[in-house]
């Protein structure tokens, strides 16, 4: 669904008409005065916000992010930086932000941006984060793609030109259950029950677009799935279950992305279903099963599916928005609705209401969607949601909304307020 998001640059551009290294985490512990300030603020909040926002604060070349993060003056940085500032979550995911061993650029991005107040917006404090390996960029071996050359990123275990391209970082107010944290990155695709093996058209055989000796190794996250659990003082945890499934484009008609991106939102309603549901599931230290019954969660990232319009395999996104365990706070924003009147093209035939749209794509196809979610567990109360997609009269919109080429992101931040146990 995102046709801007995994290209190259130049693609990028004509489409916008419209075995690595242990996580990286902080903690109080380590993190000096403001993180200990941060973590006492409050012993028993009622409420919690929590955001994703794919922020396009990819790059095209390993150690460019760190380059562009070591000094304060990075344009769209800062405006990210001032757009999760002026919705302030006490958790939020980034997409779309490479992966550096060491976590090296997800604390730069904290440190120089994030805790420097922009234009007039405070500072925001995140002591904890989380960041670790993705399967981005990661050379499989294989041609994955069939085109009769091993090389490149479309052969990688998630596209990506460099190993950690395109990854995701988890920044909280509150400490994260750094040894109860889960990660999903070498789980199998063809360990799934009932998984959409993409096929090859051109042969009578079934679901055989892979060889054997590739669906041996082949991974079903794109990135990866974790599940990041949050310790709020005085409640129960929440389990932050994040991930970013592949575009279901750029591929043929074997629809091999569409397939993926189907089973990797199926991994998150298969693993808060639980039980025999989920006993199929393994972490990367080998732990099975899924999220017990008692647990509280909250599902969010960048899932490239609408629930309406788009690319996307039939029914995708409703397996989790139609989840008994999972409520849909439908978060809207009314520079969506104006975005679509003046982008009209693919948009004027969208059956999905336009407020819920999270990502300005190009209009003509496939057109603005709802792509970013923040979905919670069934008891959790919600407060409110919304979207961070100004409208063209507020004065902050040249700076951290515009239009194409966008100052921060052609995906918008999702937030969601929810009462905590």
């Amino acid at each position: 669904m995102r046709p801007t998001r995994l290209t190259l640059a130049a693609t990028a551009a004509a489409l916008a008409v419209a075995a690595l290294a242990a996580p990286a985490v902080t903690s109080a512990a380590n993190a000096g005065p403001a993180a200990q300030k941060v973590a006492k603020k409050d012993t028993k909040p009622a409420g919690l916000r929590i955001a994703t926002f794919n922020a396009s604060l990819n790059r095209n070349n390993a150690g460019d992010l760190v380059s562009d993060l070591s000094t304060p003056a990075n344009a769209q940085a800062s405006a990210i930086a001032e757009t999760i500032q002026r919705t302030n979550p006490d958790v939020v995911l980034i997409n779309e932000f490479d992966y550096v061993e060491g976590g090296r650029a997800a604390e730069l991005f904290r440190d120089n941006y994030l805790a420097v107040g922009h234009n007039g917006a405070a500072p925001v404090d995140y002591p904890y984060y989380f960041t670790a390996p993705v399967n981005t960029g990661v050379p499989s071996g294989f041609d994955l793609n069939n085109n009769g050359v091993v090389a490149g990123g479309d052969d990688a275990f998630g596209f990506g030109l460099f190993p950690g391209q395109y990854g995701m970082v988890v920044y909280s107010k509150y400490p994260i259950a750094t040894d109860d944290v889960r990660t999903f990155q070498h789980f199998l695709w063809k360990d799934m029950p009932g998984a959409l093996l993409p096929d090859d058209p051109a042969t009578p055989a079934a679901a055989d677009w892979y060889s054997p000796a590739e669906l041996d190794v082949f991974r079903l996250s794109s990135k990866s799935h974790w599940d990041v659990p949050i310790r709020v003082p005085g409640r129960r945890p929440v389990h932050f279950l994040v991930s970013h499934p592949t575009p279901p484009t750029f591929d043929g008609t074997e629809d091999r992305n569409g397939t993926r991106n189907h089973d990797e939102i199926r991994f998150w309603a298969d693993y808060v279903s639980g039980g025999a549901q989920a006993s199929y599931i393994y972490d990367d230290a080998g732990e099975r099963g899924g999220l017990g019954r008692g647990q509280d969660f909250v599902i969010a990232g960048d899932q490239n599916a609408d629930p309406f319009d788009g690319d996307s395999v039939d029914r995708a996104i409703q397996q989790l928005l139609e989840h008994p365990r999972i409520q849909d706070p439908h978060p809207t924003s009314a520079g969506a609705v104006e975005a679509t009147q003046r982008d009209q093209g693919a948009n004027l035939t969208h059956t999905g209401p336009a407020a819920e749209d999270t990502a300005d794509f190009a209009d003509t196809a496939p057109g603005n969607l709802r792509v970013d979610y923040v979905l919670p567990s069934e008891r959790l109360a919600i407060l409110g949601s919304g979207v961070y997609w100004l409208t063209s009269t507020d004065p902050l919109f040249p700076r951290l909304t515009g239009t194409f080429p966008f100052p921060t992101s052609d995906h918008r931040m999702v937030w969601l307020d929810v009462r905590l146990r």
